[in-house]
């Protein structure tokens, strides 16, 4: 895994001269505590289809790849793909070509891991819940959008930039919001940090769990897919201020949505 200095990308293929795939599953498939494997593996793993690393139809790395990428054992893996597979995420195929894929479509929805394990939605979310999330999303997202504008732009990342936004740009309705989540997602990637991308994916969680409980809005869409080209070119500029100002705004237009839906 390449790291993240000059915006290589932590999933380039080197000598391939193809565009770089968008993210590399192994930003978010990561080692899970021993007291929480189970319910951590699941996030993880939701984390990666609903983010759109590993998009529908894709297959999962293989059962002892991704056991060690999670860090834990076999058994824990299969207890959580089992809830996955029963939830409509995951479906195993026998054969050749065989292996466990991501369910295409996706269930519409983003779950939570429950006390006992099961995968449930909540009936409600509490207000100030709501708040925190919007709060932190606007704080991690700016800041990330600034970052990424001020450091070097590489020509691999500038191209796998270009086609994240353009598949977001051109996506169905039932899929839009996998493909924004993981343009936003490769922005965070550009700043640099690693740290700053999980704690965007972590935190974007969150928002889609909010924006399940809204309805799509056609020029909602059309406005955020104007931003964020502007944005994507404010990066490839390297205009620091105009990128964190467009971000901004941007995120602004979905707090404004969801706050008015929700609280």
């Amino acid at each position: 895994m390449k790291n993240l200095d000059g915006h290589g990308g932590v999933g380039a293929t080197p000598g391939t001269g193809d565009v770089d795939p968008p993210l590399d599953p192994g930003v978010l498939l990561r080692p899970s505590h021993a007291a929480n494997a189970f319910e951590e593996t699941v996030h993880s793993l939701l984390q990666t289809m609903r983010l759109g690393v590993i998009g529908p139809g894709e297959r999962l790395p293989a059962e002892r790849e991704l056991a060690v990428m999670l860090g834990v054992s076999r058994d824990t893996l299969r207890d959580a793909m089992g809830s996955l597979a029963e939830a409509g995420y995951v479906i195993a195929k026998r054969g050749r070509y065989g292996g466990t894929f991501v369910s295409d479509p996706l269930p519409g929805t983003t779950p939570v891991v429950g006390v006992d394990g099961e995968l449930r939605q909540r009936e409600s979310i509490p207000a100030t819940e709501v708040n925190d999330a919007l709060v932190l999303r606007r704080v991690l997202e700016v800041g990330a959008a600034r970052q990424a504008a001020a450091a070097p732009l590489a020509a691999p990342a500038r191209r796998r930039l270009e086609l994240a936004l353009s598949e977001c740009g051109e996506a169905p309705l039932e899929d839009y919001r996998r493909l924004d989540a993981r343009l936003h997602l490769l922005v965070a990637e550009m700043s640099g940090s690693l740290s700053v991308l999980r704690l965007v994916a972590e935190v974007r969680m969150r928002v889609n769990e909010l924006l399940d409980r809204i309805p799509l809005l056609q020029p909602n869409i059309e406005h955020s897919n104007e931003q964020h080209a502007e944005l994507v070119a404010a990066i490839v500029a390297g205009d620091a201020d105009a990128a964190a100002a467009i971000m901004e705004e941007h995120i602004a237009g979905s707090e404004a949505l969801l706050r008015g839906f929700l609280t």
